[in-house]
């Protein structure tokens, strides 16, 4: 995309008045005001996470997940290699058990293997998490199985509380550790309907994220034991992550555990009125039937170049922001990502199905 394609879509979408999927960009300044009405500015600034925001961050996350210790990384891409390697060396074993639709595969350039000399072994290759017979079925030792919450790629798909519980097993049975990778923990946990700490005490290490739901600018948290701790916060400092202060993106993600954390599970009741109506679009599709999250995929029977403009129109001309980031899936048919946040509850059923015939009207007339 273009710079100015790019600016043409930020600017439409922050001039929407209603927006169904995601959410409208700020500016810094808009961010930096939303700072200045936070709790803790009149503390001084985090000095290497010793103390301030930063500290105050990684004890209240512990306390959400009942983990002995949380540590702050600027990303998640880096958090997930510390616990691949802390679980390598304190095993033995070089191999780590993920899905090959893994945000690790896929998104973060295989850091884990590039720059910690872990290989994959592959339970499954199915567009779903990996079952318990699976991964019992690898036949070859290996120090951590991943399990992502959601599996995004293949349409932020959840086991079941009984389906987790059997992977965690077969893992332990195999002598290895289990790490959540929790981007979207908080968007998942309402699917499971058991308290934080049960869900995160499944697993050894739990990475979670506090830019994604929480509004943060960026970061991500690990979670685990005082060992994981310990060994979390050396390796964070030579993988270049002990940063002078964050005392920004802390202070916005306590605001965002304290405000939007209790709101998830309302974002996610309401993915499932939004994917019902968009079920009635002609030729549509959805995955999962009905959304397990707050998010979930959209399939319509057109380009997706095509879908991109009308969408484009329809916030240009129309103020309302039906959904962007469509990607041509097979011939003839496009997916887009549908994230259901704040803008969306106060559409109706009524709402999106009406937008969404508006959106295929404009993509007829481009024919």
């Amino acid at each position: 995309m273009t710079s100015n394609a790019r600016d043409r879509r930020l600017t439409a979408l922050r001039a929407s008045e209603r927006v169904l999927s995601g959410k409208r960009p700020q500016t810094v300044r808009e961010q930096l005001d939303r700072l200045a009405t936070l709790d803790g500015l009149d503390e001084l600034p985090d000095s290497y996470g010793e103390f301030g925001a930063i500290a105050r961050l990684e004890q209240r996350v512990a306390e959400l997940l009942g983990t002995e210790a949380a540590v702050w990384f600027p990303s998640g891409t880096m958090a997930q290699q510390v616990a691949l390697r802390f679980g390598a060396e304190l095993t033995g074993r070089d191999a780590v058990a993920l899905h090959p639709m893994s945000h690790l595969e896929r998104w973060e350039r295989q850091a884990y293997s590039q720059l910690t000399g872990l290989r994959a072994l592959w339970p499954t290759a199915a567009p779903r998490p990996y079952t318990a017979e699976e991964l019992a079925g690898l036949g070859q030792p290996y120090g951590t199985a991943v399990v992502e919450l959601p599996l995004r790629d293949a349409g932020f798909l959840l086991p079941s509380w009984d389906e987790l519980v059997a992977v965690v097993e077969a893992a332990r049975a195999a002598g290895a550790r289990v790490h959540f990778d929790g981007a979207r923990l908080w968007e998942s946990a309402p699917h499971f309907g058991r308290p934080l700490p049960e869900l995160a005490g499944l697993a050894d290490s739990v990475y979670v994220s506090v830019y994604k739901a929480l509004g943060s600018s960026h970061g991500a948290l690990l979670a685990g034991n005082a060992a994981l701790d310990g060994y979390a916060r050396s390796w964070r400092h030579r993988h270049g992550g002990q940063l002078w202060t964050n005392w920004a993106a802390a202070l916005a993600a306590l605001d965002g555990l304290a405000t939007e954390l209790p709101r998830i599970p309302g974002y996610v009741r309401h993915a499932k009125l939004v994917a019902t109506a968009l079920a009635e679009l002609p030729g549509a599709r959805i995955n999962p039937a009905p959304p397990q999250t707050e998010s979930f995929q959209l399939y319509l029977p057109h380009p997706a170049e095509a879908l991109s403009a009308a969408n484009l129109e329809l916030a240009e001309t129309e103020r309302t922001w039906f959904a962007t980031g469509w990607t041509d899936a097979l011939p003839g048919l496009a997916m887009a990502e549908i994230r259901v946040g704040a803008d969306a509850l106060e559409w109706t059923a009524e709402d999106v199905l009406a937008a969404g015939l508006r959106l295929l009207e404009l993509v007829a007339k481009q024919r």
